[in-house]
């Protein structure tokens, strides 16, 4: 592999200007001359140090490029964080605008819900009026009944109260009657005796 030799002032100036390009990094800058110095002193020749020297420059070249391409610029990353944001707001409307169609979606299934449990419930509620004004109705025709069997037995008891005062007054002055005549009868009889006694009295003077 043959290096590429480049002159030591432009190694210096074009590290340093690439180092720039990175943004917030400290400048980063090798001292060539001082590289290849030390090269020298180390016992390699002024060609081997000054080709060792830009080997190093261009690795350090490349870095520096890699490293200032993975950077993003002020502009990208407000340029980024301004679609994030309308990203953002989007998907926020996306979700409040869906949130507010299931709401309203709810909404109207429970009021489906409640008009049909409220139909059957009115059914029922009809029906058992219907019962309770029927059972209601039998009610009051079968206490009238009663009253009117009640009332009947009742003057019915009252006819017989009468019948039974009326036997009985009779019964009570056919006694009466008799209790009369056996009176009269006794005392008939006993005067009869006495008079037939009397009689044989006088008869035997």
């Amino acid at each position: 592999m043959r290096l590429r030799i480049l002159p030591l002032q432009i190694c210096r100036l074009r590290f340093r200007q690439m180092s720039e390009l990175v943004p917030g990094s400290r400048a980063c800058l090798v001292d060539t001359m001082a590289l290849v110095k030390r090269l020298e002193e180390d016992g390699m020749t002024q060609k081997q140090s000054e080709a060792i020297t830009s080997v190093v420059t261009e690795v350090l070249e490349d870095s520096l490029n890699t490293i200032a391409h993975s950077f993003v610029s002020k502009e990208e990353m407000a340029k980024s964080e301004m679609l994030h944001e309308a990203a953002l707001s989007k998907l926020k409307g996306e979700v409040k605008s869906s949130q507010d169609h299931h709401i309203s979606s709810l909404q109207r299934e429970i009021e489906r819900l409640r008009t049909d449990i409220e139909k059957p419930r009115s059914e029922l509620k009809y029906e058992i009026d219907k019962v309770t004004a029927g059972q209601r109705l039998d009610f009051n025709l079968e206490r009238g009944h009663i009253r009117e069997e009640l009332s009947k037995q009742s003057s019915e008891t009252s006819d017989l109260t009468n019948k039974l005062d009326r036997e009985i007054h009779a019964l009570k002055t056919q006694v009466e009657a008799g209790k009369y005549e056996v009176i009269k009868y006794c005392i008939g009889t006993v005067v009869s005796v006495a008079a037939v006694g009397i009689g044989l009295l006088r008869v035997l003077k």
